[in-house]
């Protein structure tokens, strides 16, 4: 069933969590001094990796590896909420996606005019480049059907992050910009109201949940990586680890190299006709066109769920089978409909599902809660997504504020409150014991904890982007 691993695994969520947010990380830094800074981002990228253990552990308790989804796991806690999970997933996922666009559309045109483009030039068209890297970029990578099958791009847009990070470090070692009144704050924090308005950028800078079960379901179990479970687990360290030093080196030696006067895009602080910072610019563009389709494939997945959320209702009744463990069993309409589907269409290697994957069964033998996508399916709702997002894209210019609201909701949903929620209320005694072992408590009431933090950052999150300006 599975094919990845925890190299391609890693890469794929590193390249999920490091988006545009890590240009703003200096700016965060400012707003909060340089120790209550990076303890913000040291608190974020724990909370936020927390809530990726829960999702390996409830995908283990509940035995489906492989087949595991927000969909599948809702189905077993709140079915009827399941549509409104899903909805925010797709919601969230999309809204990101559009803003990768707009970069691609605010940033191509700088890069042409510090190469000395005439203003009057087509050259100079924002909707023109987003058309072209759409065409040549998004477009194909976002028909590939598994996740696994885009590390190779992963991998590139996460050697842009790393010249990004050379850039930040070359500049300050040189010292070629010079900044009158630099002023440091070493201690912070600066002010309450800067904290709350900047807090976004922390939280939303580790948010990858949405693609850390289909990074399970498509593990393979083997002697050398040990379970999907050990193998996720591996994952997690590697790209949250990585990223937290990412974050830190970038917010850390940008805010020491222009101090107060740093904005919420490190990469313009630059000379506009240097080369190395033309470079850098051409690798962010490239970053959020390769990113873009790691937003597409859980969006696909989650409006898929919510097309057979309504088309073919939630049947509550559950199906027991004989060596079942009190507490999960598979749905009646769920595997009803996946027989429902005509033979000719299993047998056609295009039948496909990426978000569980067709077929999969639990470490019992167990059938799995499964929402089937059949190629015509898949490739309608793909359309969809990005034919839509290049419309949105290309007539509006500034979403700041649109995706703060959207994130303050749908990121702080699937990266703390759903993970802690399904940690709180799946997590039960295996093997027969009747108590939880101490790490099983930790997980199950720290799950409780981390959905209630949710809550906490979702109105914190919803205030500062209201009433403080706060953008995502």
């Amino acid at each position: 069933m599975g094919r990845a691993t925890i190299k391609s695994g890693t890469i794929n969520l590193l390249n999920t969590i490091i988006g545009a947010g890590i240009l703003a990380m200096p700016f965060g830094l400012k707003s909060n001094g340089i120790v209550f800074g990076c303890f913000l981002i040291i608190w974020s990228a724990l909370t936020s990796s927390f809530g990726l253990y829960l999702q390996n552990k409830v995908a283990k308790y509940t035995q489906q590896q492989g087949a595991v989804s927000y969909f599948s796991l809702a189905q077993l806690t709140y079915p009827q909420l399941s549509i409104v999970f899903d909805s925010a997933i797709s919601i969230k996922c999309f809204g990101v996606g559009v803003s990768y666009l707009v970069v691609i559309g605010d940033l191509m045109p700088k890069i042409m005019e510090s190469i000395n483009i005439p203003s009057e030039s087509w050259f100079m068209e924002r909707n023109l480049w987003i058309t072209i890297f759409m065409i040549v970029l998004v477009i194909p990578l976002s028909y590939l059907k598994k996740l696994d099958s885009l590390k190779y791009t992963s991998v590139v847009a996460l050697f842009s992050i790393l010249y990004l990070i050379c850039l930040v470090i070359e500049h300050y070692i040189v010292n070629d910009i010079p900044i009158e009144n630099k002023h440091i704050d070493i201690i912070g924090p600066v002010s309450i109201k800067d904290t709350l308005k900047s807090f976004p950028i922390f939280v939303f800078a580790y948010t990858c949940h949405q693609n850390m079960f289909a990074i399970i379901n498509e593990l393979k179990p083997s002697d050398t990586d040990g379970s999907q479970t050990r193998q996720s687990n591996l994952i997690i360290r590697n790209a949250l680890s990585t990223a937290c030093f990412s974050y830190l080196l970038v917010g850390i030696i940008g805010y020491l190299s222009f101090g107060t006067t740093v904005n919420g895009n490190i990469i313009t602080m630059y000379p506009k006709n240097s080369i190395s910072s033309l470079i850098g610019r051409l690798c962010i563009v490239v970053m959020v066109a390769f990113s873009f389709p790691l937003q597409c494939h859980p969006c696909r997945g989650s409006i898929n769920h919510v097309i057979h959320f309504i088309t073919v209702g939630i049947n509550t009744s559950k199906v027991r089978h004989p060596n079942q463990r009190d507490g999960y069993s598979s749905l009646q309409s769920d595997i009803e409909s996946l027989n429902s589907i005509s033979t000719e269409s299993v047998q056609d290697e295009s039948f496909i599902s990426t978000t569980p994957m067709e077929g999969a069964q639990d470490t019992d033998g167990h059938d799995p809660i499964i929402v089937p996508l059949t190629s015509k399916r898949f490739y309608i709702i793909t359309t969809f997504i990005v034919v839509l997002s290049y419309l949105v894209a290309i007539t509006v210019k500034s979403l700041e504020h649109v995706l703060a609201f959207v994130g303050s909701t749908g990121s702080t949903s699937i990266s703390f409150i759903l993970p802690g929620l399904f940690g709180y209320l799946l997590i039960k005694p295996l093997n027969g014991a009747t108590k939880l072992t101490k790490i099983e408590l930790f997980s199950k009431y720290g799950g409780l904890v981390l959905s209630i933090w949710g809550v906490i950052v979702m109105v914190v999150c919803l205030s500062a982007t209201l009433f403080l300006g706060a953008t995502h």
